[in-house]
């Protein structure tokens, strides 16, 4: 076969000359420079380009392989043929250079190891734009845009802008919402319309708390409302734990809110009968009356509870702050009840955050400092009861309700920190500086895992000075706090 092979291969149909560089593309990778053909040269001395040259001139190939000859030729040696002029051949303008025929062009340059950009259309470079703005271009295709940036201002321009636009997309900041964002929101919309019925201050924290907890809630999958999710709490000495889900979880807060519920005259979850009044019985009576494991249907009643006690509080007015709430064994007005149903649905919100492996912060300083007071103000009842079970050292030093009588020193530092003397022979005595014997120092947040049976009282990081048996009773007694 001969250089004329073409016309056998395609005919008159197939499109003679150089292949045409593609217009714009998606990708990058999409452009072959090595198919780009650099126009042909006239040898010196030899043939123009537009001349035909004879077959019998044609070389052997590169690669060492003869050109066929005759049968009848076969067996003769070829002779060997020193190079020179006359035996150059350049490739035939009307022939398609490449491997079709298996003779390459002798002495076209190769662009992917040439070291001087690759000459590009205007098109094709400006298409490039974005991959070399992301540095997904080879080596040769940015080397042919950034020359063509120094001399083609609009391409300049567009590659800056698209330099700009890259680095958005590679943000560092944190997906999560910022804790405060609903209360910043919420305050600016108030402050340009106020509302007309206002949420009670002492019922804000549950709001905020029911609010952030309904939010992980709404995010979660069907699967993750099965997770498994450990309470614990303390009973006397001891650290206890109760398995369940975390829609068995939302049920336990929803059978305590009752409580409320019932204080305001709502309707109460567990209906029919005599229900208890202890949080633990009625969390008991809730799961053992659920004859199928819960599942995201509960919280829909769940929040419609909470929505329905903040409006209630929201119209009833100033008088219902001092309502009481009946705990069976205590009591609490609904302000302070309002408080303790924030400070649980916070702790098991974390729980079940701990269970889907999600972030859960801790609650706004302001709200965290108003449940650290209201277990502070507990304490003193806490510890007197602890020692009715003969299980805190006994009373020291004897005052008249309302007198100042021996005071640990409570400081709580960083988040909702402050201080509190907490008194430590009679809950009718008042706690004051002048009589602290003892002081301990913790940290907001791990006070308040201790005040849920979180962590153990020997297990709490905390700083101690002065009488060592009354950190003890102040500490296990602030353990004691804590319930299912």
């Amino acid at each position: 076969m001969t250089g004329g092979g073409r016309e056998s291969e395609g005919g008159e149909e197939e499109v003679r000359g150089a292949r045409r560089i593609p217009g714009p593309r998606g990708a990058a990778d999409d452009l072959d420079l090595a198919s780009v053909p650099l126009p042909p040269l006239p040898p010196p001395g030899g043939p123009a380009p537009d001349e035909a040259v004879p077959e019998q001139s044609q070389p052997a190939s590169a690669s060492g392989d003869a050109p066929e000859t005759p049968e009848s030729d076969a067996g003769k040696p070829e002779p060997d043929l020193e190079p020179g002029p006359a035996a150059e051949a350049w490739p035939d303008p009307d022939r398609e250079p490449g491997p079709a025929d298996g003779t390459p062009e002798p002495h076209a340059p190769d662009p992917l190891v040439s070291s001087a950009p690759v000459a590009l259309p205007h098109q094709v470079l400006k298409a490039l734009l974005g991959a070399w703005a992301l540095s997904a271009c080879s080596a040769e295709e940015t080397a042919a845009v950034e020359d063509h940036l120094t001399g083609c201002a609009p391409c300049a321009d567009e590659a800056l802008r698209l330099r700009d636009a890259v680095g958005l997309l590679h943000t560092d900041g944190s997906l999560d919402l910022d804790p405060t964002l609903r209360t910043r929101v919420l305050d600016g919309c108030f402050g340009r319309r106020p509302a007309r019925i206002p949420v009670p201050e002492w019922a804000a924290p549950y709001d905020a708390e029911t609010a952030r907890l309904d939010a992980l809630l709404r995010d979660i999958g069907d699967s993750e409302w099965h997770a498994p999710v450990r309470l614990q709490w303390f009973e006397e000495e001891r650290q206890v734990s109760r398995r369940t889900t975390v829609a068995g979880v939302i049920g336990h807060l929803m059978a305590v809110d009752g409580l409320l519920s019932a204080a305001l005259g709502l309707d109460d979850p567990l209906d029919g009968g005599k229900t208890p009044l202890d949080p633990t019985e009625r969390t008991e009576t809730y799961w053992s009356a659920t004859r199928r494991p819960p599942t995201r249907a509960v919280r829909e009643p769940w929040r419609a509870q909470s929505h329905e006690l903040i409006r209630t509080a929201s119209f009833a007015g100033r008088n219902v702050a001092e309502t009481s709430v009946s705990y069976g064994a205590f009591a609490l007005p609904l302000q302070d009840a309002a408080l303790d149903r924030a400070f649980e649905c916070w702790i098991h919100g974390g729980d079940i955050a701990d269970a889907v492996d999600y972030p859960y912060p801790a609650p706004s300083a302001a709200h965290l400092h108003r449940m650290i007071d209201l277990a502070a103000r507990m304490l003193p009842a806490a510890l007197a009861g602890r020692r009715s079970a003969g299980l805190a050292g006994p009373a020291k030093d004897l005052v008249a309700a309302g007198a100042p009588g021996r005071s640990l020193h409570l400081e709580i530092e960083g988040h909702g920190g402050g201080d509190w003397y907490i008194a430590l022979d009679s809950p009718a005595a008042v706690g004051a500086p002048e009589r602290a014997v003892a002081q301990v120092a913790l940290d907001g947040v791990e006070f308040c895992r201790l005040v849920a049976g979180h962590i153990s009282p020997v297990e709490a990081a905390a700083g101690q000075e002065g009488d060592r048996e009354a950190i003890r009773d102040v500490l296990f007694a602030a353990a004691s706090l804590s319930r299912l």
